[in-house]
C-alpha cells in the first residue's frame, strides 16, 4: 500500500478514536448529571412530604358528612379539621372537645388550618380580624356573623365558618358543632355580614 494511503488511514483511525472517546465522555457526563438531578429531586420531594393523620378523611367521606361535593379546589384540611368537631356539645366559654362555644370553635379551626390567631369573641372578630364582605361574595373560609337574639343590633353574638354552596359550620347552642345553611329562615333573619380574615 502506498505511503500516503497508510498515512490517510492512520489519521482517519486517530480521528475516529478521538470522536469515539469524546462522544463516550459526553454520554458519561450527561448520564452523571441526570443521576445527580434525580437524586437531589428525590431528596427535595422527601423533605416536602406531608404525613396525614390516621383519621384524615377523603373527599368522598367528607362530602357525605357535609352534604356538599368536595373537589380538589376545596381546602380539604378545613373540612377535615371541622369534621373532627362535628357533634361536640356547646359549652359557653369552652374550647375543648368536651364542649366549645361558637367563637372558640372558629378560633381553634383558624389556628389549626390557617395558622392565624383570632379574637375570642364574635364581636371582636368582626371588629379586629376581618374585612366585611356581602353574602353574595362569600368564599370558603370566610366568617359569617349573626345576631340571634332577635334584636336589631349590628353587634354579632354568633359566628361560623363559610364552606360552600351556602353552607357553614358553627356551634349551635342546642346541637353543638354542626353544618347549617344560610338559606334557613332562622339564619336568613339573623345574618349580619360576612367577614374575610385579614
Amino acid at each position: 500500500m502506498p505511503f500516503f494511503m497508510v498515512f490517510y488511514y492512520h489519521q482517519r483511525s486517530l480521528k475516529n478514536s478521538y470522536l469515539y472517546h469524546m462522544t463516550n465522555n459526553r454520554f458519561i457526563i450527561t448520564l452523571w448529571l441526570c443521576l445527580m438531578f434525580f437524586l437531589f429531586a428525590s431528596c427535595g420531594s422527601k423533605k416536602q412530604a406531608v404525613v396525614l393523620p390516621a383519621d384524615f378523611k377523603g373527599p368522598k367521606e367528607l362530602s357525605r358528612l357535609y352534604g356538599v361535593k368536595i373537589t380538589p379546589n376545596d381546602n380539604i384540611y378545613l373540612y377535615n379539621e371541622g369534621s373532627r368537631w362535628l357533634g361536640v356539645p356547646h359549652r359557653l366559654g369552652g374550647n375543648t372537645k368536651k364542649g366549645v362555644d361558637c367563637s372558640g370553635f372558629v378560633a381553634i379551626i383558624y389556628r389549626e388550618v390557617y395558622g392565624k390567631q383570632l379574637a375570642r369573641s364574635s364581636a371582636d372578630m368582626l371588629k379586629h380580624n376581618v374585612k366585611k364582605v356581602g353574602r353574595s361574595r362569600l368564599q370558603e373560609g370566610d366568617l359569617v356573623f349573626f345576631r340571634t337574639d332577635g334584636s336589631r343590633k349590628k353587634t354579632p353574638n354568633h359566628v361560623g365558618i363559610y364552606l360552600k354552596n351556602g353552607r357553614f359550620i358553627h356551634t349551635s347552642t342546642s346541637r353543638g358543632v354542626m353544618v347549617s345553611s344560610l338559606s334557613e329562615p332562622y339564619f336568613t333573619r339573623s345574618f349580619i355580614t360576612g367577614g374575610r380574615v385579614k
